[in-house]
């Protein structure tokens, strides 16, 4: 059956262009959408994104057009790359354009600001036929180490199990074993806040602190992860999975990780406007700590790490005086 299934990927950015890329592989026409007429004449020349993932050769089966309607034409499974706040943008540009019968699945992780959304809820408010087919991508998928083709795993999770098996038996490949899920909100919110966390892993590095306090740092992260996620309605269990803890490690150690590197150079005291400006893509914990924190006010739960980091991101405070403030905090019960 995967045989069969076109596919469509929305988003040149490292992780749209490596899934192209491994599906096209696999052998599934696959059509690669890019913003710009120019940007896409590059790609099919060079047949490489040398902007985000070089030296991972396009296959014969992956098609780049700028053409939206051309991208979209006869796709069984959308593949939504794109940073969470242009998610709704691009979903009512695809809109018109989209198969009845398509899945789409969101590879984004954050949160809309203003609205405190996650990527399916938005796609169903743009999408009200779609609320049966649409799924969501999650899980440690560090797009340059899965390019170097090396060994990872994810959760796809859909309220619709059928579809969340369709697009684990399209997707499966030999060094990325995906498995299911149907608590959509725990995948997601997993995916999403882990970045904040990332943000505040990458500043342990950036001042110099040991391995004590990296690893309070992620499990006092994952606690307050698991915390708003289970008040939002998922499943605990989830944040103990590849969603959520596995996401978390790898996203707060690894190199590869825009949000590590960002918390290192915020530790080092470089501003966050600096530190945007100089990069080629979003790191997504930056927006999400801000709509993270609405969504903490709105179900009254504590996020002692994601209020610092909004503080030193948004508010000009001094990294070093975040790290006072959290371990000044009043003494509490580990569990609480």
């Amino acid at each position: 059956m995967a045989n069969l299934v076109r596919v469509a990927v929305i988003g040149t950015g490292s992780w749209g262009t490596t899934l192209a890329v491994l599906l096209a592989q696999k052998g599934l026409p696959t059509t690669l959408w890019a913003r710009t007429e120019s940007e896409a004449a590059r790609l099919l020349t060079d047949r490489e994104n040398r902007d985000f993932v070089p030296g991972l050769v396009f296959p014969a089966e992956l098609f780049v057009t700028a053409a939206l309607d051309r991208a979209l034409e006869r796709a069984a499974l959308v593949l939504m790359a794109v940073p969470a706040q242009t998610m709704r943008a691009n979903i009512r540009r695809a809109r018109e354009f989209l198969p009845r019968d398509a899945i789409i699945l969101s590879c984004a992780k954050g949160l809309e600001i203003g609205t405190t959304l996650r990527m399916s809820q938005v796609i169903a408010q743009e999408l009200a036929s779609f609320h049966d087919k649409i799924a969501v991508l999650s899980g440690p998928n560090l797009a340059r180490e899965i390019a170097n083709g090396l060994p990872a795993a994810s959760v796809i999770a859909s309220q619709n199990p059928a579809a969340a098996r369709w697009v684990q038996d399209v997707m499966m490949l030999p060094r990325l074993r995906l498995y299911t899920a149907e608590d959509v909100i725990g995948v997601e919110l997993g995916g999403a806040l882990k970045n904040v966390i990332a943000l505040a892993a990458g500043a342990v590095d950036g001042f110099g602190f040991g391995d004590n306090t990296k690893a309070t740092v992620l499990t006092r992260g994952l606690a307050e992860i698991t915390r708003l996620a289970t008040a939002a309605g998922a499943n605990p269990l989830t944040l103990a999975g590849l969603a959520g803890m596995g996401d978390l490690i790898a996203t707060c150690a690894s190199p590869h990780s825009r949000n590590h590197q960002v918390g290192i150079r915020l530790a080092r005291g470089e501003k966050i406007e600096t530190i945007q400006a100089s990069m080629k893509m979003v790191a997504e914990g930056i927006p999400t700590a801000k709509a993270a924190l609405q969504m903490a006010r709105q179900l009254n739960i504590e996020l002692p790490i994601t209020e610092q980091v909004y503080a030193v991101a948004f508010e000009n405070q001094d990294p070093h005086q975040a790290v006072m403030n959290l371990m000044t905090r009043a003494a509490k019960r580990e569990l609480d």
